[in-house]
């Protein structure tokens, strides 16, 4: 599956650097496919949305994964993609930017021609650029809040619920950030989303995919999700399916079930496709 993480550092202006392939001389040992691409987002001091990110071509067409990004900003997204739909370029490589805001996705939703449709009912089309099913979920939430009149939470839930109602989905794991809030979403349970409440003296976390260094945090507190436990704090608490966490600029953490119900359209892994299969379960290729 694909690898999310997201950082919120509140009002403070925090230097973070990532590595977005960690342990290079492992991975074949650790994966029988190995990523599609890799990406970063941040918002800057000013304020200001940068996204970063290359597509994996070809294996050893790997350095920017494995170089130190250092950056600097108050909320942080990297992304691992593996791949299920859309070629390998930069356009399908996550994380997204849309209005200011930056978006990365886990998961599978199908019946891309219904949201292609709803997309032009609502004059969105024009937002997607590649072919991935992420980044039409993602025009649906930017037309949802532009529907609502910038109110972003309001957006997010009528789309999620449009997502619910009317097109097959396997996951929708997703992480959505401005410059002073960060929304996370666990649906439904086929793959799994973690929060941390950082508060531990340094901070230096890691997987074989994604690693995360700062100094600047070893001294203040900072939320952190991912997709996996990142190192053994057992402050690390998995999300219930349908939940959705928001942290605002003071880290005043918001959580509650916004999707009670399974998919009205729910995709097992049988119902996938090969190609879809293998990317949201590489560790096993199946």
């Amino acid at each position: 599956m694909c690898r999310l993480f997201g950082l919120h550092a509140g009002r403070r202006v925090v230097h973070a650097t990532f590595w977005l392939l960690d342990a290079p001389d492992n991975l074949s040992a650790q994966s029988t496919r190995n990523p599609d691409g890799t990406g970063l987002g941040v918002f800057g001091s000013a304020g200001e949305a940068v996204v970063d990110k290359q597509p994996i071509a070809a294996w050893q067409d790997t350095a920017f994964a494995h170089e130190a990004h250092d950056m600097v900003g108050t909320t942080f997204i990297a992304h691992v993609r593996y791949a299920s739909t859309g070629a390998l370029d930069v356009l399908n490589t996550h994380p997204f930017l849309q209005d200011d805001r930056i978006f990365a996705h886990n998961g599978v939703v199908g019946g891309l021609d219904v949201l292609d449709a709803r997309l032009s009912e609502l004059g969105a089309a024009g937002l997607v650029l590649g072919q991935t099913d992420s980044e039409r979920v993602f025009a649906l939430i930017t037309a949802s809040i532009r529907a609502t009149g910038g109110d972003v939470e309001a957006g997010l839930l009528e789309a999620l619920a449009w997502l619910a109602a009317n097109v097959p989905i396997y996951s929708v794991n997703l992480l959505l950030s401005t410059a002073t809030d960060m929304w996370a979403l666990r649906y439904p349970e086929a793959h799994e989303l973690y929060i941390l409440d950082h508060a531990q003296p340094g901070f230096d976390l890691r997987t074989p995919r994604i690693h995360a260094r700062s100094k600047t945090l070893g001294t203040q507190r900072a939320v952190v999700f991912a997709s996996e436990p990142m190192n053994a704090d057992p402050a690390w608490r998995l999300l219930d399916p349908g939940t959705l966490v928001h942290v605002d600029a003071d880290l005043t953490v918001t959580e509650r079930v916004v999707l009670p119900d399974p998919p009205q359209h729910r995709l097992t892994r049988a119902d996938l496709s090969p190609a879809a299969a293998a990317s949201q379960h590489p560790a096993t290729g199946r």
